[in-house]
């Protein structure tokens, strides 16, 4: 995930679970990860800001009245949010003085470019903060994530400090988690600084193809085309993940490196450690926004919606997006199902997030069995976090069915593989499939 990208784009202010990094990594079960959860320190804001609101109107042009998903209209509150306008705004046209008094007013302080921090003999100032950020010809909202965890701390030598070690530390971590083409840490953490980031997954059902269209955003620096529905506009997600109390979000095709792209080199190499620890964004008590008919479609699911191969239900990787925070977006003001359809919806949900919490390995691989996906390599990786493996194997995209298989009973946890020993003490004889 690259830091800055998702969470500029969903800057928000609310208090969510967070995991003691020393605990986390030695807990490989439902139970005692509860244990270790505690509310983090929100991030701080001033609170008299005044009342802000964005409309899908001011967003995208379109009357509130037009828009069907009813969270996606608008959105109205006091915590320090901002434009999609003066988020893309580039740096070099604003300035130094522009860029600071922009921060000012969205977060309600009155830093001048000369402000260090409660040291006055400190040299750092906030002008040599923000002098590269205009350099470079950053977005205003790349300025706004990296600064906007640190601006009331009072320390501008942190925020130098965090900023020149934040890619360094990444890179780092790439280095010393894999070995022997496996990964070491059971969970990666998504942190700023020392503090946890409130972080909200956001899971959705790709849609066909011919449904979708490759945008190019400045939300992951024009790095990679993104794969979205044609019907769907990242600012009226945003609106949304607003509306139900994102802080920051994980969304797959803007923190993932996608196909295409003038890094289309690095990514099967960003994918090896990349996409086996997507699960660790879905810890049994994350908050999860799901989006059953598409990326920021409407929720509009027919009798034959669950008998289709782009159900949520059905596809191979939402099996560990699963969480007992889950919130349904995409609900619209004209009932969100077709009768009788909501009973098999709700027991469905219901099912999954009981199977989760049980961890019966032998259900699990039976419910993978029934999904689909891309590839049948993919129901394999899908199940490396539900399993709890350690270490994790790699995504290698010329790694067989087989071999793939082979090596997630030799890193699953000692229940999951005593489990499955228990059901089938020997090999069988019949053919081998999924």
């Amino acid at each position: 995930m690259r830091k800055g990208y998702a969470s500029r784009w969903f800057a928000h202010s609310q208090v969510s679970l967070w995991y003691d990094k020393g605990n986390i990594s030695a807990c490989n079960n439902e139970p005692e990860l509860n244990k270790v959860a505690r509310k983090c320190r929100p991030i701080y804001h001033e609170l008299n800001l005044p009342n802000l609101t964005l409309s899908a109107l001011g967003e995208t042009g379109h009357a509130e009245l037009t828009i069907p998903v009813l969270k996606q209209r608008s959105y109205t509150g006091n915590q320090p949010v901002k434009s999609s306008a003066l988020t893309n705004n580039p740096c070099a046209d604003l300035g130094i003085d522009g860029v600071l008094e922009r921060l000012n007013v969205i977060l309600g302080t009155f830093y001048s470019p000369g402000s260090k921090d409660l040291c006055p003999w400190r040299k750092t100032t906030l002008h040599s903060i923000l002098e590269p950020y205009v350099a470079r010809n950053d977005d205003f909202g790349t300025v706004y994530a990296h600064l906007r965890h640190f601006w009331y701390d009072y320390d501008i030598t942190k925020i130098e400090d965090a900023l020149s070690a934040a890619e360094e530390e990444d890179r780092e971590m790439r280095r010393r988690v894999l070995m022997h083409d496996r990964i070491t840490t059971f969970m990666n953490d998504f942190r700023w600084g020392s503090e946890y980031a409130p972080l909200w997954g956001i899971s959705h059902a790709w849609v066909d193809e011919k449904e979708r269209v490759d945008a190019m955003t400045p939300i992951n620096g024009y790095e990679w085309p993104m794969p979205m529905p044609k019907d769907t506009d990242l600012d009226l997600i945003h609106i949304e993940m607003l509306n139900v109390g994102a802080q920051y979000a994980w969304l797959d095709v803007l923190c993932l490196r996608q196909e295409g792209g003038k890094g289309e080199h690095l990514r099967l190499e960003e994918w090896k450690l990349d996409v086996p620890t997507i699960g660790s964004v879905y810890y049994p008590n994350a908050s999860v926004g799901c989006y059953f008919n598409g990326l920021g479609r409407p929720l509009h699911l027919t009798p034959d919606y669950f008998e289709s191969d782009r159900c949520w239900f059905r596809r191979a990787w939402t099996l560990q997006e699963i969480t007992d925070f889950t919130t349904i977006v995409g609900e619209t003001e004209n009932g969100i199902m077709y009768t009788g359809v909501r009973k098999v919806f709700e027991e469905w949900l219901a099912h999954l997030r009981e199977m989760r919490r049980e961890d019966n390995t032998l259900e699990l691989a039976l419910e993978m069995q029934n999904r689909v996906s891309s590839t049948s390599l993919d129901q394999v990786a899908g199940l490396l976090y539900v399993l709890y493996a350690d270490p994790i194997p790699i995504y290698d995209t010329n790694k067989s069915d087989a071999d793939a298989w082979e090596e997630l009973m030799d890193v699953i946890s000692l229940q999951s593989r005593a489990e499955l020993f228990f059901y089938f003490p020997e090999s069988g004889n019949g053919r081998k499939y999924w």
